[in-house]
């Protein structure tokens, strides 16, 4: 059983929400595996600001270009979020601090001259790889192919 007062409502819930990947996802590595072979390298996880507790998915520091493939869940897609019935005020104010959280990285990296680009993982991979190679190319001074 987990300790008194905490997030989990059981043992088996908090094994479940351990067991989350944070980072190399299916959606995430889907479209690391386009931008690569469209010939674009990048960094994986990489903070884009120094001091700054947060990190892109796809990072191309030199273009200043930050990629987040958010989640449907933890991050309120307004199409497949679905509240859960256990615990609701809780997820509520979780999920809206993870949004509120978005918004101020969003803000601060452009005010930084970083362009951020944001995915939901349900958007198809093809699409959203042909977007960043776009938009990267784009502030090479590369033309477009």
């Amino acid at each position: 059983m987990p300790p008194e007062g905490t997030w989990a409502s059981s043992a088996g819930r908090r094994r479940n929400m351990q067991a989350i990947r944070s980072r190399d996802t299916g959606p995430e590595l889907a479209l690391r595996s386009l931008v690569h072979a469209a010939g674009l390298r990048y960094r994986v996880a990489a903070k884009p600001l120094p001091g700054m507790r947060r990190t892109a998915d796809l990072l191309f520091r030199p273009t200043r270009v930050a990629v987040f493939v958010d989640g449907c869940f933890w991050h309120g897609c307004p199409v497949h979020f679905v509240p859960p019935k256990t615990n609701p005020e809780y997820w509520r104010e979780k999920i809206g601090r993870n949004v509120q959280r978005d918004r101020d990285t969003d803000e601060r990296l452009t005010g930084a001259g970083w362009l951020v680009l944001r995915f939901w993982e349900h958007q198809p991979p093809g699409e959203c790889a042909g977007i960043v190679v776009q938009e990267v190319r784009q502030r090479r001074g590369v033309p477009a192919s």
